[in-house]
């Protein structure tokens, strides 16, 4: 009796590599993500800093800078846990600058209102981040990415600092173990203002340099695939 003969079944090879797809989060599973719920917590801090700082008192100067410097952590936390825990999202992506402009734009309206900053200053740093946003708006639309520069990074933290120290407003006696020196923070805190509105314009002249050289480097391009064309 004789047995049939089958072919041998064949293998996949053993070091054949593994095709790993990452399933895409929507918006809603974003929004629950820890970075971008510190973010949203920043939002929602902003009006109490607000409320407290117009209050005008020590005391409510004191907790409006440590609700302040509070959202100020979480701007550093959230972006840092985003990267650490591969979390970087659309929604994230959205709402982390806007989270900083509304501390930042809200905090300096509310100390104008109330005289501790001069308007000037406030419409400059204004008129410069909604020109820069529209400007990175724009070069997305022509497939340019405009990446934060040095400049802007230094206005960013000055401004920071300068808030601070202007919600704190009154000048206080500091203790440096063997000595004791007088701060005035209102002072300190204009002149680290006014610094970082020389950031902020030189920096902006920073990103229109840079959109410019982009598109015409663009437009040379695809020039030149135009001449190559037959």
């Amino acid at each position: 009796m004789s047995t049939a003969e089958h072919p041998p079944t064949p293998h996949a090879p053993a070091s054949a590599p593994r095709v790993v797809v990452q399933r895409r989060t929507g918006i809603r599973e974003d929004a629950l993500n820890l970075p971008n719920l510190l973010t949203m917590l920043r939002i929602v801090l902003i009006p109490a800093v607000l409320w407290l700082i117009t209050e005008g008192t020590p005391e409510g100067n004191f907790w409006a800078a440590i609700v302040y410097s509070v959202s100020a952590i979480t701007d550093f936390v959230d972006g840092y846990l985003a990267r650490r825990m591969k979390l970087v999202s659309v929604l994230g992506k959205f709402l982390d600058p806007l989270a900083d402009k509304l501390l930042v734009m809200g905090t300096l309206v509310a100390m104008t209102a109330i005289g501790r900053v001069p308007a000037w200053a406030v419409i400059l740093i204004v008129a410069r981040e909604l020109s820069i946003t529209s400007l990175r708006v724009i070069a997305m639309s022509e497939g340019v990415t405009i990446a934060a520069g040095q400049g802007g990074k230094e206005k960013a933290a000055l401004q920071m600092v300068a808030i601070l120290m202007l919600i704190l407003h009154q000048a206080f006696a500091v203790d440096f173990f063997f000595f004791q020196i007088h701060a005035d923070f209102h002072e300190i805190g204009l002149a680290l203002l006014y610094l970082s509105v020389f950031f902020a314009l030189t920096s902006a002249g920073e990103y229109v340099k840079i959109f410019v050289d982009a598109v015409e480097q663009k437009e040379k391009r695809l020039a030149e695939e135009e001449r190559r064309e037959p």
